[in-house]
């Protein structure tokens, strides 16, 4: 990330930043604002059924908004609490991901030295710090996956020889198509590749 703070110019609203030989791209993980939100309706109700089963079992009313103690424990108060036990679970996975940023990380592009750097953070362990290092003229190209539908994909991939194509765009909320398509042509410009999949 050092590379960012060498950059003086040319900064774009998501965090980009560029100059003649230098680009340096953010790449937004699981710190996004709908994560935020998820978690905390899940929890939220997660933490509702869960009390709503104790109270049934315990016949002590622990929430505000209804009174749970005249359910009957079997079957009832018994799966609202299952609900909410697997509810707990599922918060605790998307507030681990938040915590650890999951995917994000950045790209950088180097015509100086004429390196290229991919970065992302991924799940603790011994691949915690997921770092590809390649030069610039072994790029081949930039291309575009662009999938509409009920399970829109829109990504941009680094070609590069004798590797697998490289994703450079965040995983889970697909981008727009001007902003797709503004990152691969912008970073297509900057390496001097063609761009492919328009």
């Amino acid at each position: 990330m050092t590379a960012s703070t060498t950059v003086n110019q040319g900064d774009s609203p998501n965090g980009d930043r560029s100059s003649s030989s230098l680009l340096h791209q953010k790449v937004l993980g699981s710190r996004r604002l709908s994560n935020y939100w998820w978690a905390t309706i899940v929890t939220m109700g997660a933490t509702g059924f869960l009390l709503a089963g104790i109270s049934s079992y315990l016949k002590i009313n622990l929430l505000l908004v209804t009174d749970p103690t005249q359910l009957i424990f079997v079957p009832q108060g018994l799966v609202m609490g299952l609900y909410g036990s697997a509810g707990l679970l599922l918060s605790l996975y998307l507030w681990l991901m938040i915590l650890w940023d999951v995917g994000g990380g950045y790209n950088d592009f180097n015509q100086e030295t004429g390196s290229l750097k991919i970065f992302r953070w991924g799940f603790p362990g011994k691949n915690r710090r997921i770092e590809i290092d390649a030069r610039i003229q072994d790029v081949q190209s930039v291309r575009l996956d662009i999938k509409e539908g009920l399970n829109p994909r829109r990504a941009v991939y680094l070609r590069i020889k004798g590797r697998r194509d490289i994703p450079l765009t965040r995983v889970g909320q697909p981008l727009s198509l001007t902003e797709i398509e503004t990152q691969g042509a912008e970073l297509a410009r900057f390496l001097r590749v063609p761009l492919e999949g328009l």
